[in-house]
Parts: C-alpha cells; structure tokens; sequence
C-alpha cells in the first residue's frame, strides 16, 4: 500500500457480495458503507494476594461489529432475497469486500467480511411531498471477522 500525505476520499469504492462464480454476486452500487469495527474483550483478574491493588487485564475474546449498506432502490431483489432466505433458516454466510479506489479508481485497500449474514433489512421512506430524495434500502450484515488489507 502507497502511504502517502494526503488521506483517500470516501466516496469511491466497490462492494462484492459472495465470490465470483460460486455464490450470487448481488448486483448495483452501493451509496454507504458503515460501521465495521472489531473490539478485544479483556476480563478483570486479581489474586488475593497480590501486593498491588489493581486487577490484571487479560485478553480473551474479539468482537465484530455490524455493518451498514446502503443503496438506492434499483428493481433488484436480491438484498431482499438473501435476506429472506435468512430468515427463513437458510444458512447463506457469505464473504463481503468493501474495496477502497483512489481518485484514478484503482484499489488501494480492502475490508473483508468473513462469514457475513444479513441480519436487518430496511426498505425506503417514501414521502408524496416530492423532493429530490431518493428511495433507499439498507442491509445490516453481522460477520464473524472483518480483516483490513492495504493492496498494491
């Protein structure tokens, strides 16, 4: 990965739902990407006998957080569809990749969800007033690891 002086911008980047050719690849750009973090829980140990008077911290366990997508309504069901198909038992755990692009549109760095599921669906707000709104769906995805990977 190029380090360089100035930070990327954030408002170019691709999203690739399952592997090519093996699951569904879920078509159509994505206008958000949010929330994908990990946590290291730490547990509180101090013996009896210890002469401080402070307790141990003692990494056990990580989290991963949930992740937010976000796109316009297209006439593309497939968000909806895995989502179903969760929900009604259906085991489809998919690796998600979020590719950050710089401004020539090359890719710079990735985050990987591993063994994501849809765990929200939302559908758009639609108001009659008119605007220049325009309808959107969420996905909330959970994983069970998020790795970060600087390419080239």
């Amino acid at each position: 990965m190029v380090i360089r002086d100035n930070p990327y911008s954030s408002f170019n980047f691709l999203v690739k739902l399952g592997d090519e050719g093996g699951e569904d690849t879920i078509a159509g750009g994505f206008s958000d990407f949010s929330g994908a973090g990990n946590e290291r829980k730490y547990a509180e140990y101090r013996n009896g006998n210890d002469k401080d008077n402070h307790v141990r911290k003692i990494g056990n366990i990580n989290t991963t957080d949930d992740v937010t997508l976000k796109r316009g309504i297209i006439g593309d069901l497939r968000l909806f569809e895995w989502f179903k198909a969760a929900r009604e038992g259906s085991n489809d755990a998919r690796t998600v990749t979020v590719t950050l692009l710089d401004e020539a549109r090359n890719p710079v760095c990735q985050w990987i969800l591993r063994a994501a599921q849809p765990k929200k669906w939302v559908g758009p707000t639609l108001a009659a007033k008119g605007g220049a709104d325009v309808a959107m769906e969420e996905l909330h995805l959970v994983a069970e690891q998020i790795d970060y990977e600087g390419l080239g």
